[in-house]
């Protein structure tokens, strides 16, 4: 943490997108080298029927083609979930799309899922040497209309299934036009109904069952998210993932950049994102885990989430932020 408060104004020199790269080539670097060792577990947590060394995550959109799997795992992370990727490789949104408000811990993205395509992830995770649980994020190419999404979303879950230990489906990312519009009860239904037949072909083919999970965005209100919730029990969906970034913006009104379009993130999320926590423990049969995300800057933040309802929690802009430290801070607040 006290090496991270010394490097972070340098990093907060350079272009969000820029600084990104060099922050994971140079913690792959110190995983390579020797110098980052996974930590010692404590007793594993057993949730969606997998084990997972401790409560904490990284988010999905960190590491977006799991370049970094082993690295993250060596840093303390009891799990990663990589992506969002897609069936094809896709550039995302132009530049700039990604805006640091330093003054709310706060971050803005319009990114776009761009990615290098599910089938290099899958050829990442199937090289991998590094244990832990890894959860692949699925979503749907920005140029797949509507009447396509459905085969979009299957044939990402085929490429990446013989690799995942879990897959998430993005239906919640504001930054892919029309990608919420799944999160209504009917069309997330016909979703649903596909995933889990295509999942039943890749069961017997793979001889594994893949666990799924459903990321919502905390943008819904109290109807449509216990329409969404309906829909999800109606499933053998394993987990819910609450939440995604968010559209409101009256936290960071007046803020440099704080009305630019995309997905809020960080400090400005949490108490929204903790809402939908502590009202989807209750809409949704206790059979179904729910993974809490949003405005995690410390071991407190992550403990409310738990508190709340969550089963597992997961960062992104609290590394950001906060740094590496952040990672053990967060898992051994969370041991025991």
């Amino acid at each position: 943490m006290v090496l991270y408060r010394f490097l972070r104004p340098f990093f907060f020199l350079l272009p969000p997108e820029v600084a990104h790269g060099l922050a994971l080539a140079g913690l792959e670097a110190a995983w390579r080298t020797g110098f980052l060792r996974a930590p010692r577990g404590g007793p594993p947590v057993e949730v969606m029927g997998l084990s997972f060394p401790n409560r904490l995550g990284l988010a999905a959109g960190m590491d977006k083609d799991a370049r970094h799997v082993g690295a993250w795992g060596a840093l303390g992370f009891g799990f990663v979930e990589v992506g969002t990727v897609t069936p094809r490789p896709q550039p995302g949104n132009p530049r700039p799309r990604l805006f640091r408000l330093p003054a709310a811990d706060a971050l803005i993205n319009r990114l776009g899922s761009n990615n290098q395509g599910a089938a290099a992830a899958a050829a990442r995770l199937a090289r991998r040497r590094s244990g832990g649980v890894v959860g692949v994020n699925i979503g749907k190419n920005t140029t797949t209309p509507p009447e396509g999404a459905v085969e979009d979303f299957s044939r990402a879950m085929r490429m990446v299934y013989g690799v995942a230990d879990y897959i998430a489906v993005n239906v919640s990312s504001p930054n892919t036009a029309g990608l919420r519009d799944w999160q209504s009860a009917a069309a997330l239904d016909a979703l649903l109904a596909a995933l889990f037949a295509e999942r039943e072909r890749l069961a017997a083919e793979h001889g594994k069952v893949v666990p799924l999970a459903v990321k919502l965005a905390p943008d819904l209100g109290a109807e449509d998210l216990a329409a969404a919730a309906a829909t999800v029990a109606r499933y053998p969906v394993a987990a819910v993932i609450a939440t995604n970034t968010t559209v409101e913006r009256s936290a960071v009104a007046g803020l440099p950049q704080g009305q630019e379009k995309g997905g809020l993130s960080g400090a400005p999320l949490r108490e929204q994102s903790t809402r939908a926590v502590k009202a989807l423990r209750q809409l949704l049969p206790a059979s179904v885990a729910i993974i809490g995300v949003g405005g995690i800057l410390g071991a407190a933040d992550a403990r409310e989430k738990i508190r709340a309802g969550a089963d597992l929690v997961q960062i992104y802009t609290g590394l950001v932020y906060r740094g590496p430290g952040l990672v053990r801070e967060i898992a051994g607040g969370l041991a025991g």
